[in-house]
């Protein structure tokens, strides 16, 4: 095995202490590299840290496991877990191996949870937490901020009503306490074996809302329907980019005689979508870019008949109900000075329609 780099191995707790320190949201330990953050969104190595050695990460991930995940880990060659790093946060961790060799990603959660506000999200997200029923999507690629959205919702429901609240996470990311509400939350592979057989259960469990970490396949979005039918309300994240795409994603994994049906029922009990990005800000951190869909009639009559590529214009002409695009938002954040027009263009869903909307 090979030595470098281990004169300078840093302990766990020092990484742990410089990610939370530099405000930075993942640290990556890979072999032959030394650790590496990233901090607003661009990677960067710790300071006077060398390359590290096989021996080196294997130190750092299974001083973050007890005995049972080193086990899971050794045997699934991968493993998602989250740990607490005393009172002061969280993290989420991907481990698994690469080139046979053990590697891993760490996800920073802060122990507080922010208001929608707090976060910069449009103050309409804050409204889907009243909705008395159904689906409601948050959606985005992974590190763009969902599972905090989605915190923030679960938050104000827990202190504004008195509901029956189950998450199911993998892995359980923002702790919540009760406080008017009563929160249960499941983690996958420790209080139940999958999503789809938690959510087989959930309906026995007496829940008013049921938070669905990610839904994965179509056991989990079927789950998830039926649930949102049979009159509760339901958040659950996906990895798409839009409105329009979050309902394509979800009819599409049935199969092609169902379509049709599965689209009557979004049409009926989806609620809203928030599709958000985080792009660089010009001061420095990240801001939030968000499209906002709310189901109005028309939008419901676009899911029904399959014309959900006619979604955006919709979203276009819905301003005055809260809706918002992708577009118009980024526009808007350039025209503010927030953000740059180079990142704008990255996050853009029509470069044309970007720039008719800067140039204004």
């Amino acid at each position: 095995m090979e030595n470098s780099g281990q004169s300078n191995t840093p302990k766990i707790e020092t990484l742990l202490e410089e990610c939370i320190h530099r405000n930075a949201s993942d640290i990556h330990i890979q072999y032959g590299l030394p650790p590496i953050l990233r901090i607003d969104g661009a990677l960067t190595p710790v300071n006077g840290s060398g390359p590290l050695n096989e021996e080196a990460v294997r130190e750092l991930v299974f001083a973050t496991l007890d005995e049972e995940q080193q086990k899971i880990l050794i045997k699934d060659k991968e493993f998602d877990y989250s740990f607490a790093f005393g009172d002061i946060a969280r993290f989420r961790v991907n481990a698994f191996h690469e080139r046979g060799k053990l590697a891993a990603a760490f996800r920073l959660i802060p122990n507080q949870i922010r208001g929608i506000d707090d976060l910069g999200m449009p103050s309409i997200v804050e409204s889907f937490a009243e909705f008395p029923r159904g689906l409601v999507l948050v959606t985005g690629p992974t590190g763009s901020g969902k599972s905090t959205t989605l915190a923030a919702l679960v938050d104000k429901i827990n202190r504004e009503k008195s509901t029956h609240i189950i998450t199911i996470e993998d892995p359980i990311e923002f702790t919540h306490k009760s406080i008017r509400s009563v929160i249960v939350q499941r983690e996958v592979h420790y209080d139940t074996f999958s999503f789809s057989a938690a959510l087989r259960s959930v309906l026995r469990e007496d829940p008013d809302v049921v938070l669905i970490g990610e839904m994965r396949d179509l056991e989990t979005i079927q789950a998830a329907i039926t649930i949102a039918e049979t009159g509760h309300l339901v958040f659950a994240t996906l990895h798409t980019n839009s409105a329009a795409q979050s309902i394509d994603r979800m009819v599409d994994v049935f199969p092609s005689h169902q379509q049709p049906q599965v689209r009557t029922q979004l049409s009926n009990m989806l609620m809203a979508i928030c599709a958000q990005r985080l792009v660089p800000a010009i001061a420095g951190g990240r801001v939030v870019a968000a499209e906002v869909m709310i189901a109005n009639s028309a939008i419901r009559a676009l899911i029904r008949d399959g014309k959900t590529h006619q979604i955006d214009t919709a979203i276009q002409t819905g301003a005055d109900q809260g809706m918002q695009t992708m577009d118009r938002t980024l526009a808007k954040l350039v025209q503010t000075g927030v953000i740059t027009y180079d990142s704008a263009r990255e996050y853009a869903v029509d470069l044309n329609e970007l720039n008719r909307l800067v140039r204004g």
